[in-house]
């Protein structure tokens, strides 16, 4: 009976050791992993990535060498996934999810998207360049601030395009991507206002300011926007209401509509809206 007693402890004690090496030991990675999404246009692009340290190294032409693939950043490839078709650089590109790879050069980088995210660093022998979706060139610049962590940032934000960034040491090298955003706004314009029953202030108000923003047709602007404020006067359309009539050189009207959002602005408190109004009559007092 002892001895089965000692016999079942011992085999406790080698299941207990075993349980406490495999939990293992929680350290930080040596590249961790991170994720960067922009909304660029109407669909939100996502990168996935590792993102090494410098540590004192040289970087490009030495840790990371000129002229061979480069798996842009550590460990597996760097995921980049576009929701819808994309232009990268004025190459058409599908919608999906690719392995962004780079070829960097001192004075040229080939960006590279590729179909097969499955793979490993630079792929190595299973990286088949017939299953590149797109290659094209793109000019390195220096960098004045020195970046530790290698990092792909977005930068140049606008309604249908955004720059990718990649920066690392004293080099960033962007790329810009552009997206479809005027057809797609156009034919939800067409369908929910220039056919659409009953329809609402803000969608008078969103049609005209697209219109406005985008130079187009004006007088339809003015005309949506108009509609929007005889059924719900808001202090912030009839500013923009203002703008349009102010860039259809109708100075005077301009000053009298502005005249209105102000009064309203003052009456819920909005000072932002107080001052956009009396900078823009002085303004268009000038133009009269």
């Amino acid at each position: 009976m002892k001895k089965t007693f000692i016999s079942f402890a011992f085999a406790a004690a080698l299941l207990g050791a075993g349980a406490t090496q495999a939990q293992g030991i929680k350290m930080p990675a040596p590249s961790p992993s991170s994720k960067v999404e922009q909304a660029v246009g109407l669909s939100t692009v996502t990168v996935d990535y590792s993102r090494p340290s410098a540590k004192g190294r040289t970087i490009f032409g030495d840790l990371v060498p000129y002229d061979r693939i480069w798996r842009t950043g550590a460990n597996g490839s760097t995921d980049i996934t576009f929701p819808d078709d994309v232009t990268l650089e004025g190459n058409k590109v599908p919608a999906g999810k690719y392995a962004l790879y780079t070829i960097p050069g001192k004075n040229e980088w080939t960006i590279i998207l590729h179909k097969n995210t499955e793979l490993w660093g630079d792929g190595g022998a299973d990286y088949k360049p017939e299953q590149d979706q797109v290659r094209f060139k793109v000019k390195p610049q220096q960098n004045p601030r020195k970046v530790e962590t290698f990092l792909i940032d977005f930068a140049n934000v606008t309604n249908n395009s955004a720059d990718v960034e990649l920066l690392w040491d004293n080099v960033v090298v962007p790329f810009t991507i552009k997206t479809d955003v005027d057809s797609k706004v156009m034919s939800q314009i067409q369908e929910q206002v220039v056919n659409g029953t009953n329809v609402e202030p803000g969608l008078y108000a969103s049609a005209a300011n697209y219109y406005y923003n985008t130079d187009k047709d004006l007088q339809q602007a003015l005309t949506w926007m108009k509609k929007a404020n005889e059924k719900d006067a808001k202090f912030y359309n009839l500013h923009a209401q203002a703008k349009i009539q102010a860039k259809l050189k109708n100075y005077k009207d301009a000053i009298k509509t502005a005249e209105k959002s102000m009064e309203l602005a003052q009456k819920e408190g909005n000072q932002d809206y107080v001052a956009l109004n009396q900078k823009a009559i002085a303004d268009w007092k000038k133009m009269k």
